[in-house]
């Protein structure tokens, strides 16, 4: 039976394409669209869509539009059944080319905002969900806009972008309740639950931020992990309403604001298959450059691949890491420039150096000698303001020991950390005169 519905309408169409030819443009019409019917009940989806497309050309010869209309929403609705959303896309906007022929200027306001909101939701399910609504309001100049305000189907529009935008399930319970009163065929309705589904997924917390530690120094490297909660997609995709069978669940890629301090270092390779038995974590290794008033990672674009054909992207919240410049630390080394004998003054090189990532500020050091190293001339206090990471202080003070034994220089210093922290550290090195 199958092969003989399919060998009559393949004879449809070749018998329609000769009497194209002879240019008897009504019966060709006809019989592109019998045979494109035939083919779409055989699941001939390429094929019903060519003959939608030759029927609705014949009937342009005819100057019939309102019928080639509706015969270029016929080829769309085969592209939707082969889940080619972006070729139905195509054709719903092809049409709106006709829409200017037809004489009644109510019937052109309908056909504009059908095949337009068509268009929107194929869009809306391929992750273009802002090129949808830019287009949406060019067609706006082409509708009287009071219709355009008032008309259901635009409302549709408007509560998606409700919805996505405050996060407002209300929104798309509203869509749902009306869904019947669209005057949308089984498969547009269906196109409306998926996009209806993937919104639904888009406003329904899922993910958290974990760090490994509640403060960081521009050394230290941020590992970061983004939590995602399983459970509440997959109670969407069960939602029988929608009546989707999820196969194949993916995260494309990943895209990540970041700080103007911060780069990543390390990130996952993509896509990330995601399975609907278990919470899943996506790990980032992140590096801080240098100190910043509000350091923030994110928000994320996630981008979800459902069934290898619709996209949608999920936006996180963002993570806000307490990022501090490294503590400065200061090191002190002492060095005889002569060998110290007793009666005789010899000089005592003294070096401060910063080796830490963090710049010392209003820098004080003490030196403390023992009485028996008499200071002859030099300072046993320096004051500085600021001492850079890498940059060092030297001075010398020369000394006379006055008695053999092994004694103790101690030094005091005090200064502030970047972040204006007192820091105080003590340092003592042990000292020996021989006779």
């Amino acid at each position: 039976m199958g092969k003989d519905l399919l060998l009559n309408a393949q004879n449809q169409s070749l018998k329609a394409e000769k009497l194209f030819k002879a240019r008897q443009f009504k019966k060709a019409g006809k019989l592109f669209h019998n045979s494109g019917q035939t083919f779409l009940e055989l699941r001939k989806f390429e094929a019903a869509r060519d003959c939608f497309i030759n029927s609705s050309g014949s009937f342009l010869e005819s100057e019939k539009y309102d019928t080639a209309l509706k015969l270029y929403r016929l080829a769309a609705e085969a592209s939707l059944y082969n889940e080619d959303y972006l070729e139905a896309n195509d054709l719903y906007r092809k049409a709106l080319d006709y829409i200017p022929y037809l004489k009644n200027s109510n019937d052109q306001n309908i056909q504009y905002l059908s095949f337009s909101i068509l268009s929107y939701l194929c869009l809306f399910i391929v992750g273009q969900q802002e090129q949808a609504l830019d287009f949406l309001k060019r067609i706006q100049k082409k509708v009287d806009n009071q219709f355009f305000i008032e008309s259901p189907l635009i409302k549709i529009a408007t509560n998606f972008t409700i919805a996505l935008r405050d996060k407002n399930n209300s929104s798309l319970e509203r869509i749902k309740d009306n869904i019947s009163s669209y005057k949308f065929n089984d498969i547009e309705v269906e196109i409306l639950k998926k996009a209806l589904m993937i919104a639904k997924c888009q406003i329904t917390p899922l993910t958290s931020f974990e760090l490994d530690k509640k403060q960081y120094t521009t050394n230290d490297k941020i590992n970061l992990k983004l939590n995602l909660k399983i459970n509440p997609l997959k109670t969407i995709f069960e939602d029988l309403f929608y009546n989707y069978r999820v196969k194949n669940l993916e995260i494309n890629k990943v895209s990540i604001r970041l700080s103007d301090n911060l780069t990543v270092s390390n990130k996952p390779n993509f896509p990330l298959k995601i399975e609907l038995n278990n919470d899943f974590e996506i790990n980032y290794l992140i590096k801080p450059h240098f100190q910043l008033d509000k350091p923030y990672i994110g928000p994320m674009d996630l981008i979800f691949e459902l069934n290898n054909n619709l996209l949608f992207t999920y936006t996180t919240d963002l993570v806000e890491p307490n990022i501090v410049s490294p503590p400065a630390s200061l090191s002190v080394s002492i060095k005889n420039l002569r060998p110290p004998l007793i009666g005789q003054t010899f000089p005592l090189e003294i070096l401060v150096e910063n080796k830490s990532a963090g710049e010392a500020l209003d820098v004080n050091i003490d030196v403390e000698f023992p009485e028996e190293l008499k200071i002859m001339r030099g300072t046993t206090n320096k004051q500085i303001y600021s001492l850079r990471s890498n940059e060092d202080l030297k001075w010398e003070i020369n000394l006379k020991p006055i008695e053999a034994g092994d004694y103790i220089i101690k030094f005091n210093i005090k200064f502030l950390d970047p972040n204006q922290n007192q820091i105080e550290e003590n340092k003592e090195f042990p000292f020996s005169i021989k006779l």
